[in-house]
């Protein structure tokens, strides 16, 4: 949409040097309403304006655009135009084939060049210590009182043409009881007051905190959490990528007054599936993650229900609160992911294995792989027919019902006092997030229902896309494709694989492919097929720990899956 704006400053005389017209025309590419909005300039050839807009609108969590000038339809600011505070500061960087060459007071003696080239007026009306403020947080000063400090990260923005760059963001320190107050304060003002990340530097690739990109360092007190914002510094590593033989921005620090205005802010903050909510997810490295509370109480009432105990094995002894949210968060966070299953009962068959367990993990498996996920499975080569390799060491999640399962070191003394013969079965082994179910398998399936209710939750995808690429869900997988299902076996339906063409090929491939509804009465079919017993009984059929599939873990398979899709 073209429109027609008229652009002031706090000191019109700075927008009357930027702009050669009073009432230039201008592109409208944000709502206008509400508060002054300052902003940072970017200024290239005409070539490269379609790009560098196109690159912003795919980045804007990150760049934020107000408005680009028309060729030729703005002149220069003189020498100090550009409100600060700080007499005799440069006002510019001047960029030659990608590098930064030189800091100017004045664009004057570049008049010639800039009849080509147009000026992009980027949003920087958003600071975090208005939220600081709104929950009663003092702002701290730089180390050197200087402006705040901005560091690169190892994050990609989304690449357009030749504009390919890495975020920039800017450092809050918080106190951790502060936390959830301050995130709900950011986000009432719209996307651009989201926080990218909340914990360890390195996660964004941040080696040191004391030694900014841009700016100061603020420094950490004991108790704080590190907090990153978008920075406007961003647009200057997208200018510095495009190598473009002559370009022009904002020094870091100055701005420019528009009368472009901020949305106002709406009756209500946050519609009920937009209450944002922080958690914990690991001490070290220190690590939180975002979800909405919907998302989160839904999740809850998975927990809920795969936490019955129809064996009545006494596992609500081992129930640790909120380990499935805490495991689903770390998973949605994680680019590649290693699962292993598998356990022999039943020494005096052929194979030893179980009914529990290859069910669960290849719905957690295909969820993860509809997610772009790289999945990889280890197994135990004892038993060909299902497994390869067994995990030797400690993962990062476990999945368990009576306490011998691996992981399950973790509530080791819960399950010495509480299940049968739990002295003796007890692993040692811990894990970060023991996700506590009646059946195994349910708590594969609670997990896969519970990354769909992330990663269609738009508050967490939010946070996961960390102010860059599109707003929309990742991939154009549909997850509900993904799911676990209550589909009944079709004895007609595919090949008649053996074990080893089926189960093993699908388990141990180091890059899965998705399953298409795999359905779980299927997958129980083909182990029974292959003479796979159920755990508790020992019987070769349609059940899992002694419990029947139909009656017991198809209600739960449903009912878990009705509670995801409700989100989806």
């Amino acid at each position: 949409m073209i429109t027609t704006l008229h652009l002031k400053s706090c000191l019109p005389s700075t927008i009357r040097c930027l702009i050669l017209q009073k009432t230039p025309n201008i592109r409208n590419v944000s709502s206008m309403a509400g508060g002054l909005r300052p902003a940072s300039v970017v200024v290239l050839h005409r070539s490269l304006a379609p790009a560098f807009e196109k690159f912003c609108q795919a980045n804007s969590g990150s760049l934020p655009l107000l408005g680009l000038t028309e060729p030729g339809k703005w002149t220069l600011p003189a020498p100090s135009a550009v409100p600060d505070t700080r007499t005799g500061r440069p006002q510019f960087r001047k960029y030659e084939f990608g590098a930064c060459t030189g800091s100017l007071a004045s664009l004057e003696e570049y008049s010639a060049q800039l009849k080509d080239m147009v000026a992009f007026l980027m949003d920087c009306s958003f600071s975090p210590e208005a939220a600081l403020e709104t929950v009663g947080l003092p702002r701290r000063a730089s180390a050197g009182h200087g402006h705040v400090g901005a560091y690169k990260t190892t994050v990609p923005c989304a690449t357009i043409a030749g504009f390919c760059c890495h975020l920039v963001v800017t450092m809050r320190p918080i106190p951790k009881d502060k936390l959830e107050g301050l995130v709900q304060a950011c986000c009432s003002t719209g996307n651009k007051g989201h926080p990218v990340h909340i914990g360890h530097p390195e996660w964004l690739g941040i080696k040191d905190l004391s030694r900014p990109d841009y700016g100061e360092p603020v420094v950490c007190q004991p108790g704080d959490v590190p907090v990153f914002w978008p920075s406007p510094m961003t647009s200057l590593e997208a200018v510095s990528s495009c190598r473009t033989p002559l370009a022009f921005t904002s020094a870091p620090g100055c701005t420019v007054m528009t009368n472009l205005k901020n949305p106002e802010a709406p009756a209500s903050r946050f519609t009920p599936e937009g209450i944002p909510e922080v958690h914990h997810i690991s001490q070290d490295p220190l690590h939180y993650s975002i979800a909405s509370a919907s998302a989160v109480q839904k999740i809850r009432e998975l927990e809920t229900i795969i936490a019955v105990d129809p064996g009545r094995r006494g596992i609500g002894h081992l129930l640790c609160k909120d380990e499935l949210l805490r495991a689903s968060l770390s998973l949605s966070h994680s680019r590649s992911v290693l699962i292993t299953t598998g356990f022999p009962t039943h020494f005096n068959h052929e194979p030893p294995e179980e009914t529990d367990g290859p069910p669960g993990a290849i719905a957690l498996a295909a969820c993860l792989q509809a997610l772009g996920k790289e999945v990889s499975m280890i197994v135990d080569l004892r038993a060909l027919s299902l497994f390869k390799k067994l995990v030797e060491e400690a993962v990062e999640q476990g999945v368990g019902d009576g306490g011998n399962e691996l992981g399950m070191g973790k509530v080791k003394e819960a399950v010495k006092r509480h299940i049968r013969n739990g002295d003796v079965i007890a692993c040692d082994v811990e894990t970060d997030f023991a996700v506590i179910a009646g059946v195994s398998n349910w708590g594969g399936y609670a997990l896969a229902c519970a990354l769909c209710i992330l990663n269609s939750n738009e508050v967490h995808r939010r946070y996961l896309r960390k102010a860059t690429g599109p707003s929309g869900a990742p991939g154009e997988q549909n997850w509900a494709e993904a799911l676990p299902s209550v589909a009944k076996a079709d004895g007609n339906a595919g090949p008649r694989a053996s074990c080893e063409e089926t189960v093993l090929r699908w388990l141990c491939q180091s890059s899965l492919c998705c399953l298409d509804q795999f359905s779980e009465e299927k997958m129980l079919a083909i182990l029974v097929r292959h003479k796979v017993r159920s755990g508790a009984s020992g019987n070769v059929g349609m059940e899992v720990d002694g419990l029947p599939f139909h009656g017991t873990h198809a209600q739960i398979i449903q009912k878990l899956v009705d509670v995801t899709t409700m989100c989806v």
